[in-house]
């Protein structure tokens, strides 16, 4: 019999939830100038010339100065089957076209260019090796390593690591990783990075994109329209001191009720900044957690953690046990649509000098806002179904809660907590990756 993990959270740290012009003229035609005249035509020629030229290079339809297809099918011309053999090949600043075809290689990257994928290119790994280690030393897995670059684009893959082949808990497996480097994410599909062997659902890996910085390095990545799901611990992560992430229009989706690692939507965590603008993030359930009595960890659908300064806004956020939950100080929430908010809460205010601000909290199971921390704001939010509107915790204070609307809500606001469950919520934990 194989020992099975079903701890939601082990190691770390958890807390309670609380893309060339030229000028041209008619032949025959001919130009008589002066010398001041003709100094001034040159300077304008070349000015609007270089003007162009920098134009051509920002272009993002310019012809891709690599191609690569993996059986010369689609794409006869390409000069590479290999998409690594390609980034090897690049220059700074190429830009490499990935045809349709299936690539089964894990990627590295450490000059900046630019990948594009043709409908239907697809990076499958198979039996992925470590290739970088975490800011603890643990070794990660990735299957496509960004590293100390300051300008890659990965734009329309298909990032599978359904083979990913691991046996243990380490390495830690990622689907795309960022480390001290800098870029945009865009227009793929990251998907089925967990691992397969039954007990090793509770392990905490499975980052499907993931961005950090390490010894006082930087990272800023733009994370934009991407599709993201079957992961096993975390869909988007932006930790560490360094790191400043843009996380926009996304589809964040779990795997629903699980045993395994608790599960959180995004994160961003450990001093990482950023804004988590305008996503959709759904089904990150731990199932052990059934009530406020017998919930030791819970997953969160947008996880800030030891982090200030974070924006979430606009988002979408739906079917998790702590809708969005601000661990860190100065965080705005804000113009959110929260749901179905299992057993616990749809905002956690866990920390201090937090606004939420014009939220649509509807359907939470033990609260819809809760209010944990210090000096936070609790302004203008609509409420609908929740046992208690907003709950606060006691010897907290200096909070200011108004112009808050309450619907089918037995208890508008609680304060203090009632004592009935007051010990049981405060031994519940959130999970963080790191």
């Amino acid at each position: 019999m194989h020992n099975v993990l079903i701890n939601g959270f082990s190691g770390g740290t958890a807390v309670p939830y609380s893309q060339a012009a030229s000028l041209s003229r008619p032949l025959g035609c001919r130009i008589a100038m002066t010398k001041p005249a003709l100094s001034v035509f040159l300077l304008l020629s070349l000015s609007f010339l270089v003007s162009n030229l920098t134009a051509a290079a920002q272009d993002p339809n310019q012809t891709p100065n690599l191609v690569v297809d993996d059986d010369k099918v689609q794409c006869p011309a390409a000069t590479f089957t290999s998409i690594q053999a390609a980034i090897n090949a690049a220059s700074p600043g190429d830009l490499i076209r990935v045809c349709p075809g299936t690539y089964r290689e894990q990627l590295s990257i450490n000059k900046s260019l630019s990948i594009e994928g043709d409908n239907g290119a697809i990076v499958l790994p198979s039996n992925m090796l470590p290739n970088t280690a975490s800011p603890s030393g643990t070794p990660i897995a990735a299957a496509i390593l960004v590293k100390n670059s300051a300008n890659v684009e990965i734009d329309g893959l298909i990032v599978d690591s359904d083979n990913n082949g691991i046996t243990g808990c380490a390495p830690t497996l990622m689907g795309i990783l960022y480390q001290n480097a800098s870029g945009t994410i865009e227009h793929n599909a990251v998907r089925n990075t967990k691992l397969h062997t039954a007990r090793l659902i509770g392990c905490q890996s499975g980052g499907a994109i993931v961005v950090q910085s390490l010894g006082g390095g930087t990272s800023k990545v733009s994370i934009n329209d991407n599709s993201v799901h079957n992961y096993q611990k975390n869909g988007i992560t932006g930790n560490e001191l360094g790191t400043e992430v843009t996380i926009t229009k996304n589809v964040v989706t779990g795997l629903g009720s699980v045993i395994g690692a608790a599960q959180n939507g995004i994160q961003i965590g450990y001093g990482g900044k950023g804004e988590v603008l305008g996503n959709t993030v759904t089904d990150n359930v731990w199932s052990p957690c059934v009530s406020i009595t017998n919930c030791v960890y819970s997953a969160a659908g947008i996880l800030i953690f030891e982090s200030d300064d974070v924006r979430v806004e606009n988002n979408s956020v739906a079917t998790n046990q702590i809708g969005v939950y601000a661990g860190g100080g100065h965080n705005k929430i804000e113009s959110n649509s929260i749901s179905n908010s299992l057993v616990l809460v749809g905002i956690d205010l866990a920390g201090d000098n937090n606004l939420a601000n014009d939220n649509d909290v509807t359907n939470s199971g033990q609260a819809a806002i809760l209010i944990g921390g210090n000096q936070n704001e609790v302004l203008g939010n609509d409420i609908t179904e929740a046992p208690i509107g907003i709950l606060e915790f006691s010897g907290i204070f200096g909070n200011a809660v108004s112009g808050n609307l309450f619907f089918d809500t037995l208890i508008s606001v609680q304060n203090p907590m009632p004592g009935h469950i007051s010990v049981p919520a405060l031994i519940v934990q959130v999970a963080p990756q790191r």
